[in-house]
């Protein structure tokens, strides 16, 4: 049985085998996979995650510390931690779920409980528009942020397709530097999240932080 660790755009150029998400919790349980392998289920495929730079660490520890202080109970923000679809399980920069925390004790987050999945997009970027935003429509994940590092913005999706041939989702609206994100959790609106607060400072000629 082969592992098909690459770019699942690609066609393997030998016979592989398509996993399951319990395939997937077995080859963990079992140690052929470690806890901290860099590798996620994406559609049946085991691929390896994105490398992370510090301007994409940063953005994810200040989009943590901003929801926290938005979110009313009993919502709770998770980083970095796996979630589980039919034929996925990957692990989203952060999510947007009810606690307590004891609830996922024995099972990832699955997307009914998901009402903002958040991905944050340097070199990732057409990675997490087209295969992320693929694969969290089909899962009829209600609303997906990608933070854009490369244009300074926020892309809400909405409106997911579900199953279907060719999954997606029916509306994107972006979000500008001086722009305010609604945040929307189970159709209701709670708060307003300036774009500014989620995105890293660029660096000023004299390598100071600027804005």
């Amino acid at each position: 049985m082969s592992i098909l660790i690459g770019n699942p755009l690609l066609p393997p150029p030998f016979p592989v085998h398509r996993f399951t998400v319990d395939e997937y919790h077995e080859m963990i349980q079992k140690g052929i996979l470690q806890e901290d392998t860099p590798v996620e289920l994406l559609d049946g495929w085991i691929v390896p995650k994105m490398p992370r730079n510090p301007p994409h660490d940063t953005t994810i520890h200040k989009t943590q510390k901003v929801l926290l202080g938005l979110l009313p109970p009993p919502w709770e923000v998770r980083v970095q931690s796996a979630i589980t679809t039919e034929t996925s399980e990957p692990e989203p920069d952060l999510v947007i779920v009810p606690g307590p925390p004891e609830r996922y004790s024995c099972n990832h987050p699955a997307p009914r409980d998901i009402a903002v999945i958040i991905e944050v997009a340097d070199s990732s970027l057409a990675h997490d528009r087209e295969e992320k935003g693929k694969l969290y429509a089909q899962a009829r994940i209600p609303i997906y942020w990608i933070i854009n590092l490369v244009n300074r913005q926020v892309e809400v999706y909405s409106r997911p397709s579900g199953p279907d041939p060719s999954p997606g989702y029916r509306r994107r609206e972006d979000y500008l530097i001086n722009d305010f994100v609604p945040l929307v959790l189970a159709e209701k609106e709670v708060a307003q999240v300036a774009v500014k607060s989620l995105l890293p400072a660029t660096s000023a000629p004299d390598g100071q932080p600027s804005s």
